[in-house]
């Protein structure tokens, strides 16, 4: 079985700093995609940032230059650091990978809360 087990949530002043861990465990042979999404009260779940096991990136727009993602492949795990956070990035955070154990499977963490403060 395999898991996802994200940390690094809480709360954080306006213009401070996060950085959130996510880590996969269990029967995994390979993984492709890691990534984080969040979503709001009220709204729909949304990508943030990915990253393929080769390295390229894909962030929203909303987050560029201020949020980087990272990912150690010897460890299973990816990171997000958050800088110059702002209010409308108050959301749970998902960690997200496409593993393969058997075949390739869409994993998601637990969701880990940030509140940025104003």
């Amino acid at each position: 079985q395999v898991q996802l087990v994200e940390s690094g949530g809480g709360l954080v002043q306006a213009g401070g700093s996060l950085r959130l861990s996510c880590t996969a465990s269990g029967s995994i042979f390979s993984i492709n995609y890691m990534g984080w999404y969040r979503q709001a009260p009220g709204k729909q779940r949304e990508l943030v940032a990915r990253i393929a096991s080769g390295g390229s990136t894909t962030y929203a727009d909303s987050v560029k230059g201020r949020f980087t993602i990272s990912r150690v492949n010897a460890k299973n795990t990816v990171y997000l650091q958050m800088n110059s956070l702002k209010p409308e990035d108050t959301a749970v955070y998902y960690c997200n990978a496409d593993i393969w154990t058997q075949e390739w499977v869409d994993y998601w963490g637990q969701g880990t809360q940030v509140t940025v403060s104003s």
